[in-house]
Order: structure tokens, then sequence, then C-alpha cells
């Protein structure tokens, strides 16, 4: 009976570990569909860019443009995929990740990206949530130019003896900004379209 009575307390107590653990689980900030949903589109915005600059036959003004109008307007579409604070950091870490595993990406801005992915995501929350089409408009906006100018501080150290080469890093950046900047309607109309359809819900 006493044997009985210890084997029916050990497996309450298995149990309840178990339902404990399931429900801290459950309280995680990040949960796996989310972590998949960013890394799919880091991995289709880098993959996309190349794909594109490759078929335009490599860098110039009508490829950097196209390029850049793809990448961010599936960044808005993310963020609003994945309405959650932080979403922005978490793209530049698994990003910085995704392009050191394909192209050996340099990790140097990696801090400074992170830093504008979290100013991005405080500015979204605070002008509406990921709700509003216009606070990821703002948002995506301000990391686009943030990361681009983090970029340029970048190079201007590394090629500061060479200021031609610097300026022509300035004009490639602005060319690419523009693009950025036609993206943000692309984007929004690609969140009207997905939502029309039912792929995004309200």
């Amino acid at each position: 009976m006493a044997y009985g009575l210890r084997f029916h307390k050990t497996v309450s107590l298995t149990v309840y570990e178990i339902e404990m653990n399931s429900a801290g689980s459950k309280k995680r900030y990040w949960q796996s569909r989310e972590l998949i949903v960013i890394g799919t589109f880091a991995a289709l915005i880098k993959i996309s860019t190349i794909l594109i600059a490759i078929s335009g036959g490599g860098m110039n003004p009508v490829t950097m443009v196209i390029k850049n109008i793809v990448a961010t307007s599936l960044l808005i579409v993310l963020l609003y995929k994945v309405r959650k604070f932080g979403v922005l950091t978490m793209f530049v870490l698994v990003s910085s990740v995704v392009s050191l595993l394909l192209m050996g990406g340099n990790m140097m801005t990696l801090p400074g990206m992170l830093i504008a992915g979290l100013i991005c995501d405080c500015l979204i929350v605070a002008v509406g949530g990921y709700t509003k089409a216009w606070a990821l408009i703002l948002g995506v906006g301000l990391f686009d130019f943030l990361s681009r100018a983090i970029s340029l501080g970048y190079s201007y150290l590394t090629f500061r003896e060479e200021p031609k080469l610097f300026i022509i890093g300035v004009v490639v950046v602005t060319i690419g900004y523009f693009g950025c900047v036609l993206g943000l309607g692309s984007g929004v109309l690609f969140l009207k379209e997905l939502r029309h359809a039912g792929i995004i819900r309200e």
C-alpha cells in the first residue's frame, strides 16, 4: 500500500513537472513559427536580390533600384506578418547570419544595425504598432536610411584615404535608397493584395 502511494506521488510529480515545462515553453517570447517566418523572409530577401543582380547583368542603377524595391516590400510584409516588438532587430541578426553563410558577409556593421533595428522597432510601437501600414512605412523607411548611413560610415573609415571611392559608394547608396522609397509604396500594395486574398489576416 505504501509502495502504491509512493508510486502515485512520483507519477503526480512527474506530470506536474511536464505541465510546468509546457507552460514555461508557451511563455517564450519568440515562438518557433515566428522565427521560421523571419528566417524564411531573410533568406528570400537575400536570394531574390542576388538573382535580380545576376539577371540584370550585375550591379547597375536599374538592378539596384529593383532589388531594393523587392527587399523593402518583403520587409514590410514580414513586419505585418510577425507583429511583435523586436522583429526588425531579430531580422537584422538572422539576415546577418544568412549573409555570412551565403556570401561570407562582413559582421563589422552588425552592432550598429542591431541598434538601428531596435530604434525602428521602438518607433513603430510609438506611432501606432505593427497593424498600422503607415507605422510600418515610417519604421522601415527609417531602418533603410539608418542601415545605409551605417554602411557609409563604415565605408568612410575603410576608404577615407581614397575619397573618390567613397563618393562612388555614396552614389550607389543613394540610388539604392531611391529603390527603398519606391518599395515602401509597393509594400503597402502587397499588404492590401495579401489581405484581400486572405493570406494575411487583419
